[in-house]
């Protein structure tokens, strides 16, 4: 993202704040509105950018909790993230049925594409291919816990954030999930 489009990001909604932060990963960045959370950028360089334009003293109670979740989560905690109110305005019937499904993933625990599509009630072929799409577009990352998601017999796939793949294993790890971070002993 360059540095209009972060500009541009910020002025999206005009009833929005945007304040950056850091984390154990690095920069993040919520963007809010009266309706909640409507954005949550991951660690990247053009993040740390907003630093720079950080304005802490009109940040919400709520909006403060909610950093505070992300940076915990980020420092390898087990915190459930489930008390942010997001704002979904925006978004598709399809997609906030995705996100709920995907919110009720807990840390420290997996869920496949295909079993958020049955916990939707989808059983088409097509449905692990909707999630995915759908969480693509995810612009909520770590409240929504996208990274939690999983290809069939637990592959990664399927993140976008800064650091792809790198960062869902990296998220893994911090949260314990079932295979990701555990020593190997031999190798």
């Amino acid at each position: 993202m360059t540095a209009v489009g972060v500009l541009e990001w910020m002025m999206e909604t005009m009833t929005a704040g945007v304040v950056a932060f850091d984390t154990e990963l690095g920069a993040c960045a919520v963007r809010w509105t009266d309706g909640g959370i409507a954005s949550v950028r991951l660690p990247s360089v053009r993040t740390a950018e907003l630093l720079r334009l950080d304005s802490e003293a009109a940040v919400p109670e709520g909006v403060r909790a909610a950093i505070a979740g992300i940076v915990a989560v980020l420092a390898g905690s087990s915190r459930d993230l489930r008390f942010v109110a997001l704002d979904q305005r925006e978004i598709d019937a399809w997609r906030r049925e995705v996100y709920k499904a995907t919110r009720a993933v807990m840390p420290g625990t997996t869920a496949t594409y295909g079993e958020i599509a049955r916990a939707i009630g989808r059983t088409d072929p097509e449905a692990a291919r909707d999630v995915g799409a759908a969480l693509a577009r995810n612009p909520f990352p770590i409240v929504v816990p996208c990274h939690r998601v999983l290809g069939a017999n637990g592959k990664l796939t399927g993140f976008s954030a800064p650091g792809v793949l790198a960062t869902k294993r990296r998220m893994l790890e911090l949260e314990g999930a079932p295979g990701f971070g555990q020593q190997v002993l031999f190798g």
